[in-house]
This record gives C-alpha cells, structure tokens and sequence, in this order.
C-alpha cells in the first residue's frame, strides 16, 4: 500500500488533460506505442469526436521510481460544468490531483470550481502549466495567476508541454514523491466505495470501486449496505484501462467489482460493498452527496413500439451515469415517454446522442427546462417538472424558480461584450474580481432558465471561446411565473405549453403562434393558432385554407355550373372545420420544441 498512489488530472475543457494522461501512459508503457492513439482513455467515439472527456476513466499505470515499483492508479475526469458531478465522485477515490493550465488561456472559471472540490477532500495538489510550447503561450503570467490562486511559490509550478512530452516524467515522478499513500488496513472488514458502475450482460452490474478496508475476492458472497441487497462476485481486477481479472483487490485499491447483479437498480453510486457475513460490524462510507438535476426535457421515441427499448436503455444508462434521473410521461400527441433530469443541455445533447449510438434509438426531445416550484393555497410545496403538472391559476399562493450563482472569466479585451450579454439577463452583478492585468472574473446571481439554452454558445461566440462559465444552484426564489398554452383550432396541445415569467408572456406567446404558422401544414380549411395565459387569448395567426382550383376542369360554359361547385366547396369546408381534428405530425412537435 505505501508504494501505491492515487491521483486524478483536473483541468478546465480543452486544457490538454487527455493529452498528458496519453504521455504518462506511453512513459509508464501501460499502453505499446503501437497501440496508442490519440486520447486514449476517452473510450467513446463521441468523446474523441467532440475532443471533450464525457466519462470519468481509471487505469492503473507501474513505474519504478529509485529502484522501487510503484502502483499509480489515475482516474481521468471531465472538464464541463455539466459534468462535474463526475469530477466530485472521482476526487474521494483518491489523495491527490494535478491542477492542469492551459497557457494560452490561463486560468478559468471551472479551473476555480475543480479546485473548491478538490480542496474540500483535502487532497495534495500539484499545479502545472500545459502548452508551453505554444506561440501564444504566457507562461510567465499564467504562473503567477497559479501562484495567487494556490498560494504558492512559482518555482513549485511545473512547466510543461503535454503534445511534445516535456517534463512530464518529472511531474509524473513528483506525484510519486508528494501524493500520500492511501490508509486503509487489509485486516479490517471489506469496505469498498463505489464510485461508479456498469452493465454487464454475463457479470451483471460491474462496480467500480476504491478499497477502503479489507479485501475481495472471486466468490464472496457480498452485500450492498443502502439497497440492502446480496451478491456473489464474479471477479474481481484492475483497469488497464480494460478490465483486467485479479485474484483479489487489497485496501488502498482502485478497481472494480462484477456483482453478479443483475437489476441495475440496486447497485447505486456512492453505496458501501462489504461480506455478507460481517454487514452488522461494518459501518456505511459516508458516500456522496446526490446529485439534484435542475434542467429537465422530455424523451418519446419515434417509433412509439420502442417505448419499452428507450425504458430499458435507461435504466442502463443511469448505472453509467449517476445524475441521470427519469420517470414515465405521456402526452396525447407524442404517445408514452419519460421526464429526465440533466445537469446541463450539454449533458442532455451526450445522453440523447448515447441512446442513438448505443441502442438504435431515435427520440423526439423537448427544449431543456427548469424544475420550478409552486406553493398552493394550502401552503403546501409542489415541484413542477413540465407544464402539464401546473395548477389552476385560482389555487396558487405563489411560484418559485431556481436561481446560480454564475461565474464568467473573461479576457478583458472582451470584457465590453460579455457585460452586454450579462446585463440583458435578469440577474445582478455581485462582484467584479480583477484576477489579473489581463483577465476578469464576473459574478453575477440569475435566474437558471436564462443559462440553460444559448447563454454558453453566446458566450464563446462574442469572445472567440475564450470567457468561460461555471454555475452552481443557490435555491429558489419566488417569481411572477405562468404557464403559456397554444391552443390549433381552440384544442389545447399541452405538448406545446411552458412555463414562462409574467412579463414575457406576450412576447413568447407572439413568437410561438408565428412559428407554428411556418411549420404547421396548410389544412383545407382556415385555422386559428392561438396563446393563452389563464383562459386569456393574448396572440393569435390565422393559417388560411388550402386552395384547391374545383373549377379547372370545367372549359366555359354556363357559370352556373362553376358557382354551384364553389358553394358545394365553401360548405364542404365548413363541414371539416366544425367536426373535424386537425392531424398535427410529430415533425412539427419536434421543430417547435427546437424552436423554444
């Protein structure tokens, strides 16, 4: 154990963190340079294909050090905001981190959010400045950036260039010398955290785990002390980064666990594996805080056969990705389908594209949105994930939506535009830190829903990707909310209802029906689209029926003939308005959820 470490790579997306990880690979030969690629520990191809870490990732590496082998074990983790929760499981497996700066960029906003988390386990942190190499590198500057933030000197700051290999042996071998060997005692009862988790069709749910005490093996019988539930394992090993079978894993360990589980559903992140035999003398790790998704969207697949596929996929996904919630809804227009919660549309873009990639799936998925919370007049507390769950305007006391703590680092030649893009939310500025000569940190208080859809996308675009962002949930405040409804032809489509503020109403309710008009296809009769709030028609458009020339065959003759067919079409329309109910196809849902 004393000659084991375990340590994790911290760094804000794009920082170069995949790439470092790649050369310690090469240089402890985990991986043969044949057979190394080019971020290699990002395992899916959407990872490599958007150059960002989705998934946290472990593999055990062995370099000898002095004449002495040493065991590093490194989970590589995210960089996005949305997928911090990731980062935060990930930092309790083990003792230290390395903070990674990109400098040509410096420090950024979720450089700051990382390094809260990682300071709160009290882990060593050794800092290093990527991309040296580069022409636009300001090395210099960015140290001192480091040196105000960590509080330490800049000669403790390693220099080094992750593409071209520079002194990363030497910040590998200082993460030997200054990162503590993990506690733990093989004597003492088995208990393993886990930190994340898989399916497998054969070995049943496959739990990654941290030995705290104790030790596993090939056939104990196990038990999972929060679901209460009992296993045989299957095998036990080490990631390479593929698994590995072991005879056993020790206290101090990183590895993972196949429980022979096969009910995704009772292997839970955060959980404590020990013996079934010892369960009343072993006491629960404390775990994780659990994650409360704030932006929710609904998933129905294409084909409604696949409902109990998309169900199934879930249910799966949700063992890979622990943040990821969801439960059954159906609407009359889309058919069956599920409310999800998110931490972010980021989040919500990778989970949607999995399901495409993964399972076949195909989905219709609506906008992003907040959870809000309404308190009746009853006093009691109701959150509302969709617009279909709001009460009647007569029986609500009040209406609350989430509220961030927002985080923009800027350059501050582009401190101008990023202000202009702050200053049309609803929010207000709460501080304006100066972090250096050239580099500005906003803070500002905004509702969630003016970030979750756009805001990150404007951001780069008026920046050229240079600000960056960070959020973190403050709570609820109250706020004038209403839900919006689109009434085609006077019928409701609660699939096209939101939750919006009072003074924005109009102005959205305007822009729907608008749109609707453009997309909705032309009926043989007129047909009126239309917003309300609470009953109240507040814009309308009217689509115009579909012409269809009844008289073109006709050459000549009488007009009489002509007319008595035109009034034989005028009464044939009116007919199909008065009983008829207008097809609406999924397209069209699909297209205004985008629109939102």
């Amino acid at each position: 154990m004393k000659n084991t470490r375990n340590f994790v790579i911290l760094s804000h997306v794009d920082h170069g963190k995949s790439t470092l990880a790649d050369r310690f690979l090469e240089l402890t030969g985990t991986i043969p340079k044949e057979k190394m690629r080019p971020q290699y520990l990002d395992m899916m191809d959407l990872e490599r294909e958007k150059g960002i870490t989705i998934k946290m990732q472990p593999v055990r590496m062995n370099y000898t050090l002095d004449a002495i082998p040493y065991t590093l074990n490194l989970i590589d983790t995210p960089g996005h905001v949305d997928f911090s929760y990731e980062v935060s499981r990930s930092l309790v497996a083990v003792e230290g981190a390395i903070l990674l700066v990109d400098a040509t960029k410096g420090i950024q906003a979720q450089t700051i959010a990382n390094l809260e988390l990682a300071k709160r386990q009290n882990l060593e942190i050794l800092a290093a400045i990527n991309k040296i190499d580069s022409p636009f590198a300001k090395t210099d500057e960015v140290k001192k950036e480091i040196s105000q933030l960590l509080n330490i000197k800049e000669n403790e700051i390693f220099s080094i260039s992750a593409k071209e290999g520079t002194n990363v042996k030497e910040l590998l071998e200082a993460v030997i010398k200054k990162i503590p060997c993990p506690e733990g005692n093989n004597e003492k009862p088995l208990r393993a955290l886990i930190f994340d988790s898989k399916y497998d069709l054969y070995k049943g749910v496959i739990a990654y785990v941290r030995i705290i005490d104790g030790e596993t093996r090939t056939q104990d019988l196990i038990y999972l002390m929060a679901t209460k539930t009992e296993g045989e394992v299957k095998e036990v090993g080490y990631f390479k980064p593929e698994l590995i079978p072991q005879k056993n894993l020790v206290a101090g360990e990183i590895g993972y666990i196949a429980t022979g589980i096969k009910e995704p559903g009772k292997v839970r992140v955060g959980d404590t594996i020990t013996i079934q035999s010892l369960k009343s003398k072993v006491t629960a790790l404390l775990g994780y805080t659990e994650p409360k998704p704030m932006v929710f969207a609904s998933l129905y697949p294409e084909n409604s056969d696949d409902y109990d596929l998309l169900k199934d996929a879930l249910s799966k996904l949700k063992l890979n990705d622990a943040a990821l919630i969801f439960e059954p809804e159906t609407q009359e227009a889309l058919g069956r389908g599920f409310r999800c919660g998110f931490l972010g549309t980021l989040h919500t873009e990778i989970i949607s594209e999995r399901f495409r990639r993964e399972f076949g799936l195909n989905l219709i998925i609506s906008t992003p949105s907040v959870a809000y919370k309404i308190i009746n007049k009853k006093g009691k507390e109701i959150l509302i994930k969709s617009a279909s769950e709001w009460l009647d305007p007569s029986q609500v006391k009040e209406t609350l939506e989430p509220w961030t703590k927002l985080e923009v680092m800027t350059p501050t030649t582009y401190l101008g535009r990023v202000l202009e893009i702050l200053n049309n939310l609803e929010g207000k500025n709460i501080e304006t830190k100066y972090f250096s000569q050239d580099k500005t940190l906003l803070i500002y208080e905004v509702p969630l829903r003016e970030i979750i859809v756009g805001f990150y996308d404007k951001l780069k675009s008026q920046t050229q990707g240079f600000a960056s962002m960070s959020y973190e949930i403050l709570g609820y405040r109250p706020t004038d909310l209403v839900k919006l409804e689109i009434l085609i032809a006077g019928k409701k489509e609660e699939a096209l209802s939101q939750i919006v503020p009072q003074e924005k109403a109009f102005e959205l309710g305007k822009k729907l029906v608008k749109k609707l008009k453009e997309i909705l296809p032309s009926q043989l009769f007129s047909v009126a689209l239309q917003a309300a709030v609470s009953g109240k028609i507040i814009a309308r458009e009217t689509m115009k029926a579909r012409g269809r020339d009844v008289v073109a065959p006709l050459y000549g003759g009488d007009y009489t003939r002509k007319r008595k067919l035109l009034e034989k079409q005028k009464k044939g329309k009116k007919e199909l308005k008065e009983r008829g109910r207008i097809r609406i196809p999924s397209e069209v849902f699909l297209e205004m959820l985008k629109s939102r």
